[in-house]
């Protein structure tokens, strides 16, 4: 039984490979995976910025959906056939954070696809706990869109972000993307902030409000939406000094930051503004079981349009022609490599 998967080997280069298959051990499931998308970490760590974390024998992906063909002993709840995507945290389960019910952000925590092989393969051996399957209006090309959902879900929901709220999101890549959708889901009143002009294109014709920052004075625009009040709460997802610098400065009175990007260097914050407004400053990372649960409703809802997200599609044998063609490409959303033909 061939196993092809795509074996990052450095440099930029990947390599595909015939691995052998892992028969699931108790309570673990064998999977078929269908599609895997790219996402940010994946392009980090293609770009070579994580070589010292995942060395040049790593199967990256974590974005998946799949078919579930095998499974081990003491598995309940789980058979043959049955369509899933994959939660891919691992935690140690013995830290302080694993004690007090925060395992998404275990002390020790091996993000799979990252820190041990993923799913840019066509078998994957896991954890049955890890699955959650799908309804069975969504198909399994939209389900690969359930992970990076669930971030933006996660992001919502320590947002405590209300109905009515004013929102506004610095940033439309993918993730930005889908926490504005999210959001406007969640009946607030969103504003997303994006200096490409494509992606604002692409915004507004999934029904969202985009403007780009370099064209419109934002702070203005959502002081006169909101009575000059500011925004309840605002996500930043640019990774931008300019996005640190607009996050303070629109925020209402004990308004709710919610950090989402990573910043590659450490960004200049207006501490003199938290301060002067009683800002809130949120931590936000992955996500947790009930994220999952409900990337799924509004997946299968259609509150998130999947035909406009998914921007391309490629075979596994030229995964190094995607990963190439997204990078520095700020037109494309999201791209699935295609493992198996699922449906």
């Amino acid at each position: 039984m061939n196993n092809p998967a795509a074996v990052y080997r450095g440099d930029g280069h990947f390599e595909i490979v015939d691995q052998p298959v892992a028969a699931p051990g108790p309570g673990e499931v064998r999977l078929e995976i269908a599609f895997c998308g790219i996402c940010g970490t994946d392009l980090h760590a293609y770009l070579g910025h994580m070589d010292a974390r995942i060395g040049d024998q790593r199967v990256l992906g974590h974005e998946m959906a799949g078919t579930v063909v095998e499974v081990g002993e003491g598995v309940d709840g789980h058979r043959c056939g049955d369509r899933v995507v994959v939660r891919p945290l691992d935690n140690c389960g013995d830290c302080p954070a694993c004690n007090n019910g925060h395992a998404h952000i275990c002390h020790h925590l091996k993000f799979m696809g990252i820190d041990t092989d993923g799913a840019f393969k066509r078998f994957w051996t896991v954890p049955a706990k890890l699955l959650h399957a799908l309804p069975d209006n969504l198909s399994l090309a939209a389900a690969a869109l359930v992970e990076p959902t669930a971030v933006a879900v996660h992001d919502v929901r320590r947002a405590r972000l209300k109905a009515g709220e004013c929102a506004l999101v610095i940033g439309g890549g993918p993730i930005g993307t889908l926490i504005a959708l999210t959001a406007k889901a969640e009946g607030a009143d969103v504003i997303l902030s994006e200096i490409n002009s494509t992606r604002i294109r692409m915004a507004n014709a999934m029904g969202l409000e985009a403007v780009n920052p370099l064209e419109t004075d934002v702070v203005a625009l959502i002081n006169e939406r909101t009575g000059n009040k500011g925004a309840d709460v605002v996500f930043e997802v640019s990774g931008s000094q300019p996005g640190v610098d607009l996050m303070t400065e629109v925020a209402a009175t004990r308004g709710r930051i919610v950090m989402v990007a990573i910043h590659a260097n450490r960004p200049l914050v207006d501490m003199f503004r938290f301060f002067w407004r009683e800002l809130e400053l949120i931590g936000a990372r992955v996500y947790e079981p009930e994220d999952f649960d409900r990337a799924l409703e509004l997946l299968g809802s259609g509150a998130i349009d999947v035909d406009a997200i998914i921007t391309d599609k490629q075979p596994l044998e030229r995964i190094g022609d995607a990963f190439a063609s997204l990078t520095g490409n700020a037109e494309a959303l999201k791209t699935l490599i295609t493992i198996t033909q699922g449906e």
